[in-house]
């Protein structure tokens, strides 16, 4: 990667592909989500090493609940082993880590282990890493308004006040700034219902490489396509 290129400050990320790397691979479905963990992991670094700050990945969706209950059930055990192990590797690397979504579906032990990883990293300093479960951008924006209804009834909040910048305080992402650059693996080119708000100007960057092999070299060519862009944010180049 050219060492003049501008860094992301803050990269999204919808990472799929793990169900269909691992029907290549003649792997059961659950094998092809574990090495998905694996690449997030390995991505964490190398984002944080390239000088990302933020990074957010969509990890499961208020949607994904439709899935077989067999996948659902495998999925929540990779999850508890990935946030039990977590811990021990963000301090490490001195990544402060975040959920976003609405855990209270989550089982009550799951919900645990989110409240320790987020208490036990909250002031490293390094990647702050932001993991979207149970999370859909349209319920996001739901609980945003029921938010703000309350404030207003509570006499918190007067219309007046309501900006754009407000509304964004009332979301799950208030204190990180909307991403630089969304990727999405495997082909697909969607949002399924990430990030509707934030993603209002971000620049899209779809790959057909499976999530589980997504390596440093494709988060560089990632990059290297960001600063092929022009962000205008709505205005028009002089």
């Amino acid at each position: 990667m050219n060492d003049n290129y501008v860094v992301p400050e803050h990269v999204a990320v919808i990472m799929d592909g793990n169900g269909r790397w691992a029907k290549k691979k003649g792997l059961p479905r659950s094998l092809g989500h574990r090495a998905g963990g694996k690449a997030v992991e390995r991505i964490c670094k190398d984002a944080y090493n390239m000088g990302v700050k933020y990074l957010t990945i969509y990890a499961f969706s208020t949607e994904n609940w439709s899935r077989s209950q067999e996948e659902i059930d495998a999925l929540m055990n990779i999850l508890r082993d990935y946030l039990s192990d977590c811990i021990k590797q963000s301090n490490k690397n001195k990544m402060r880590v975040r959920i976003i979504g609405d855990i209270s579906r989550l089982d009550e032990d799951i919900q645990k282990k989110i409240a320790d990883l987020e208490e036990a990293t909250k002031n490293n300093d390094g990647l702050r890493f932001f993991i979207a479960l149970n999370y859909g951008g349209r319920d996001e924006i739901k609980r945003a308004v029921a938010g703000m209804l309350k404030d207003s009834k509570e006499g918190k909040l007067r219309e007046e006040d309501i900006t754009e910048e407000k509304i964004s305080s009332y979301l799950d992402t208030k204190d990180c700034p909307d991403p630089d650059i969304l990727i999405r693996t495997s082909g697909e080119q969607r949002l399924s219902n990430f990030l509707l708000w934030q993603l209002a100007y971000t620049e899209f960057y779809f790959t057909d490489v499976l999530w589980p092999d997504f390596s440093k070299k494709d988060l560089e060519k990632a990059i290297e396509y960001y600063n092929t862009r022009e962000r205008r944010f709505g205005g028009r180049k002089s």
